[in-house]
């Protein structure tokens, strides 16, 4: 997988590939999926939503830039894989999910897994964790119509927030925000296409 998904695609941090390599996904996919634990595409979960394909994860893993040492805040925990895979290249991983069942199912996951790094929330992802922040990084796993509000406050200076960013039902662009004193240098990484981000902040 690491070879043929990330490498040929421009994946190139010793980190993430690390990490994409040693998280097990099909220890986090419900069992009649499992076969299907290393094609590159996203997997269905419960309640409508996906587990993200493994290059989206590690792109987005490399793109937020991790030096080891942050504090990171992850808006869509959905199957938890995500957050696993980002427990193995920061301090600390705080993940918001919004839908109750799916925050309990990941939660087990993640603690049967042993990743005591990852804290786990259930609440609307939009707000960010006011009283956590500020982070250091901010990864969101579904598109918004813009950069929500809370990221920007809950964020440190020179920080980072990346994000999909467009329309609910089409193609979306990575973007990746970079805190600087009162602006925000906005870059675009690229076409993906992701759930929309529901909340009072989102869609």
């Amino acid at each position: 997988m690491v070879e043929q998904q990330f490498k040929a695609r421009g994946i190139a941090n010793d980190g993430v590939l690390q990490s994409m390599e040693s998280v097990p996904r099909e220890e986090i996919l419900p069992k009649p999926l499992r076969e299907f634990a290393y094609q590159d595409s996203a997997l269905p979960i419960a309640h409508d939503q996906t587990i993200s394909q493994p290059y989206t994860v590690a792109f987005m893993c490399e793109a937020v830039l991790l030096t080891g040492a942050e504090k990171v805040l992850e808006v869509g925990t959905g199957s938890g894989y995500a957050a696993c895979v980002l427990a193995r290249l920061a301090e600390q991983v705080f993940s918001i999910e919004r839908i109750p069942e799916l925050a309990a199912v990941a939660r087990r996951r993640i603690a049967v897994l042993d990743y005591g790094n990852v804290k786990v929330v259930c609440g609307d992802g939009t707000l960010g964790l006011p009283d956590e922040a500020p982070f250091d990084a901010t990864v969101v796993t579904a598109a918004a119509p813009k950069l929500p509000s809370a990221y920007a406050q809950q964020i440190v200076d020179g920080g980072q927030v990346v994000i999909p960013i467009g329309d609910a039902q089409n193609l979306q662009r990575m973007c990746r925000f970079i805190h600087h004193g009162d602006d925000f240098l906005r870059e675009d990484l690229g076409g993906f296409v992701f759930v929309p981000l529901i909340g009072d902040d989102g869609w």
